[in-house]
């Protein structure tokens, strides 16, 4: 019992997501999963303390005791090393030693592992997903922000201080937009949804004959409104996409220009467009990168798993 399950727990600033997590089979998988309200207090005590009881509450569900469990392994927003979360601005943490903490609520016949969210959300792709029998990933996750996982030869690549894979922050263009994160022409700038978004309005503001008007009346934009026109053939929307997929190509470039990963996936609600943006991404980045003729390229995908991709893969690397 003790090696076929374990408990992968993600971690974000809205809720806290957990599953049992099976990991006798051809592939983890997910029999039971719960969540809960993040308590924004910030104490990582009370946190630490939500985990555990859901935890608790899982194993009970599952018919199962928590003794039963081998391992739980947690994914946190931040820079992560070393079982400690150095910062995690929206959940208020610095130099938090999460693993230890929530190690003293479980007891210590249970393992304990802690992992950046975008790490563990990649390690759950190559575990579970998309990279399923590769070595290496880069998962490149576009929602509010951009975010990445990096995992090369089976391991997470953390860099010194945890904060390697922050992919939203490659610079696309010097001086360009104003990032949140104070500098300009970062990816995230450009390829968020939140970016996605201030562009669609831009656009709209310019343009008011386009369906991107029709299309957001009732739901009001979001990152999916240029894309639903574009299908329509609508032809300011078709500028907006085309522009998105050549700044996220840059980035996706950049990846494999410095990483050479067998996989990138791209992940977060973007990856529902499937093929539609896949297939010119794809175009898009071989034409960038260098690769000789002789080595075989670096496959381009949309994430599988969604959000249990956190779940698996924080459980998956606590094993």
């Amino acid at each position: 019992m003790k090696k076929g399950f374990s408990i992968g727990v993600d971690l974000v600033g809205t809720n806290i997501k957990a599953g049992l997590v099976r990991n006798d089979g051809i592939r983890p998988e997910i029999v039971l999963k719960k969540s809960v309200p993040t308590r924004l207090t910030g104490s990582a005590a009370d946190i630490c303390r939500d985990i555990a009881a859901l935890c608790g509450d899982i194993c009970r569900d599952a018919g199962i005791s928590l003794s039963d469990v081998g391992s739980i392994g947690v994914g946190s927003p931040g820079s992560v090393s070393g079982g400690v979360v150095h910062n995690a601005e929206n959940l208020g943490f610095s130099e938090v030693p999460l693993r230890d903490m929530i190690s003293e609520l479980v007891g210590s016949e249970i393992s304990v592992s802690l992992a950046n969210d975008a790490n563990a959300a990649a390690y759950g792709e190559l575990v579970a997903g998309c990279g399923v029998g590769c070595d290496s990933i880069v998962a490149i996750t576009r929602g509010t922000g951009v975010g990445g996982g990096i995992v090369l030869d089976g391991k997470i690549v953390e860099g010194h201080n945890g904060a390697a894979g922050e992919i939203g922050h490659i610079i696309i263009n010097n001086g360009g937009r104003l990032c949140g994160c104070g500098c300009r022409g970062c990816l995230e700038a450009y390829c968020s949804a939140t970016a996605l978004i201030a562009i669609t309005r831009e656009t709209m503001c310019r343009r008011p004959d386009s369906l991107l008007h029709a299309i957001s009346s009732e739901s009001g934009v979001d990152g999916k409104t240029a894309f639903d026109a574009a299908r329509l053939g609508d032809a300011a929307a078709i500028e907006i996409i085309e522009e998105y997929i050549d700044n996220l190509a840059a980035g996706v470039a950049s990846v494999i220009q410095m990483f050479q990963p067998e996989i990138v996936c791209i992940g977060g609600g973007i990856s529902k467009e499937g093929e539609g943006l896949v297939a010119p991404l794809r175009e898009k980045v071989y034409s960038m990168v260098y690769q000789d003729v002789s080595i075989e390229k670096t496959k381009i995908v949309a994430a599988q798993l969604g959000n249990d991709a956190g779940i698996i893969g924080a459980a998956s690397i606590s094993c």
